[in-house]
């Protein structure tokens, strides 16, 4: 089991939902985050006077998924979150060791 976890922009979050919805994601979970890549930040004008945000607000997805998914799940958030511009986000894959449903006790892919 792997655990896939992408920093997006806002904006792309519906899009990406749909596409992991589509390739049969059963559940995610959504977190706001804020960080910076190459972006590095950017200049913002409030009342007139120019500040620099260093962190840009951004949206983690994580979804627990089988080995045999992996690449579907990928290939469904880059459908749904790439602009072709700077800061569209990352993908990170993880080994998952397990997972436990808390309802009925069920562990690994049973659980997902």
């Amino acid at each position: 089991m792997k655990m896939v976890s992408a920093v997006i922009k806002h904006y792309r979050l519906d899009e990406v939902r749909k596409a992991l919805l589509d390739a049969g994601v059963q559940g995610m979970t959504i977190v706001d985050v804020k960080g910076f890549g190459r972006q590095k930040g950017q200049l913002e004008v409030y009342r007139g006077v120019e500040y620099e945000v260093t962190f840009l607000p951004k949206v983690k997805i994580e979804v627990a998924v089988p080995d045999e998914r992996v690449e579907d799940v990928i290939d469904a958030i880059i459908s749904g979150a790439r602009t072709g511009e700077i800061g569209d986000g990352k993908i990170f894959v993880y080994d998952l060791q397990d997972v436990v449903r808390i309802r009925t006790g069920k562990r690994g892919k049973e659980a997902i």
